[in-house]
């Protein structure tokens, strides 16, 4: 009889995968907040913080449970089946530290970046150098096959950052596309959803939706962006998943590749070429790169102090993540 008792909510969402200790969800909650504090970040990816925090392959298999068998359970009302099998502890912890980042530092972060833009910039620079060697330390060998993949990611995302917003259709297909396009990116580390967005030419639109959701209009679009968000994230991770798996080193030196040419992006000091208002409030559309002019000034010392102290702090934690190895006895 009692392999037939009826499952309780505490037993399936303990039975689903995820952290074991209350040591370990905290750590992965402090994960989430980094996430969500790079998400808020334009140029700059949750997926490099998900990558150089090791949790990257593990979010990507949460992820890919949400399948077949969890939508067949969903449909059939075995609720608590669902959420024994999907990795529900995972993303709660995970999910609860990116929402709390959003809502706390978007404010903080929007305006350091409009009024302190070269520091902050700087800090980043330095993060995201350090995560590039970090990462591809990761790669087992650097030979005649990933070497190439990875001058491929570099330039993949050079190009993509160099992008120009075009003017696009607000058909709903071109909605849906713009979602599944937008999460793919969200994804990647070293690429900016959001950015992705702006590119595409629905940053505004999508923005002035989400101003006005219960608009009949509005809900439509919503609707149909999440959709396209939805299908992006469950098919991109198992491609992504699979592509860990099977080519792994591979993988990750595109990864890597990705990551050293969004820095282009990350340059603090920058020069605006084109700039348009968007929903009321001025947007660079484009802007280009450049050496300060003010030489070794207090500015200059301090952007590269900040960079410097970015590139230790991810070394350190990087450090302090990293197994330790111990002593096999003679």
């Amino acid at each position: 009889m009692g392999e037939n008792r009826i499952m309780t909510w505490k037993e399936a969402f303990c039975k689903s995968p995820g952290p074991r200790t209350a040591k370990e969800s905290f750590i992965l909650y402090v994960k989430g907040l980094c996430m969500g504090s790079a998400d808020v970040i334009p140029g700059v990816s949750g997926g490099t913080i998900a990558l150089i925090t090791g949790i990257y392959e593990q979010l990507l298999e949460s992820i890919k449970s949400f399948d077949s068998t969890a939508v067949r359970r969903i449909l059939s009302f075995d609720l608590k089946g669902a959420v024994a099998a999907v990795h529900v502890r995972f993303l709660v912890f995970l999910l609860g530290g990116i929402a709390t980042a959003i809502i706390s530092t978007a404010k903080l972060m929007n305006y350091l970046l409009i009024h302190h833009p070269v520091p902050t910039w700087s800090l980043f620079f330095g993060l995201i150098a350090a995560s590039v060697l970090v990462v591809g330390r990761k790669v087992t060998s650097w030979d005649k096959t990933t070497l190439p993949a990875c001058m491929l990611g570099v330039a993949a995302a050079w190009e993509i950052v160099s992008l120009v917003p075009v003017t696009t259709p607000e058909d709903m297909w071109f909605v849906f596309l713009s979602g599944f396009i937008a999460i793919c990116a969200m994804i990647l580390p070293g690429i900016s959803g959001a950015f992705i967005l702006l590119i595409l030419g629905k940053y505004a639109f999508i923005i002035g939706a989400l101003k006005n959701p219960f608009l009949v209009q509005n809900v439509i679009i919503l609707f149909v962006f999440c959709a396209g968000c939805l299908a992006g994230i469950l098919s991109f991770s198992r491609l992504l998943s699979y592509m860990l798996s099977r080519w792994h080193d591979i993988t990750l030196a595109v990864l890597t590749g990705l990551m050293a040419g969004s820095m282009k992006k990350i340059w603090p000091w920058k020069e605006p070429v084109e700039v348009a208002v968007i929903m009321g409030k001025p947007h660079v559309l484009y802007e280009r790169n450049i050496i300060p002019k003010e030489g070794m000034s207090m500015e200059v010392m301090a952007a590269i102090t900040l960079a410097v102290i970015g590139f230790f702090i991810v070394i350190a934690l990087d450090r302090l993540s990293s197994p330790k190895k111990t002593a096999v006895p003679q």
